[in-house]
């Protein structure tokens, strides 16, 4: 027999969170479909993300933090954008064997080239929403970022 039971909050939160896994993987297909048409996937597309809105260049451990991710995945990701000629290695003056990644001049046009596919069809999905539910949704999604990381030791 269970012992515990979930309270109203908590069922409701199971919702959100099974619409959340559901949203992410259309979220991803269709992030898929955009960078398609500029050599990119999703995956590749968030690392020039983390690239272009860093403060500077950063080793590939900062990047995969950066995005929550694993550091493994990202460094796969990375020696594939600079296999193509989209991101390179930089001496990094504070540790010999993290190099920092930065983005060359053709990751640059293919980030933008992504972005400009993008901007028009994130403006159209945020139709009939006002800023209100839309910060409400970041707040929650803030929120529960925050817990799981705390749960999670900061992983």
């Amino acid at each position: 027999m269970r012992a515990a039971k979930t309270t109203p909050s908590g069922e409701t939160l199971t919702e959100l969170i099974l619409v959340m896994f559901r949203v992410n993987n259309l979220t991803l297909a269709w992030g898929d479909r955009l960078s398609a048409p500029f050599g990119l996937t999703s995956a590749r597309w968030q690392v020039l993300g983390a690239i272009v809105f860093a403060e500077r260049p950063q080793p590939v451990a900062w990047l995969a933090r950066d995005l929550g991710a694993n550091r493994q995945n990202v460094q796969r990701i990375v020696n594939d954008l600079n296999a193509e000629g989209l991101v390179a290695f930089e001496p990094n003056p504070h540790h010999r064997r993290a190099n920092l990644v930065v983005l060359t001049g053709k990751g640059r046009q293919a980030y933008d080239a992504v972005i400009d596919a993008y901007e028009p069809r994130v403006n159209a999905l945020a139709e009939g929403l006002t800023l209100e539910e839309i910060r409400a949704a970041h707040r929650v999604m803030t929120t529960l970022k925050k817990r799981l990381e705390d749960e999670d030791g900061g992983a």
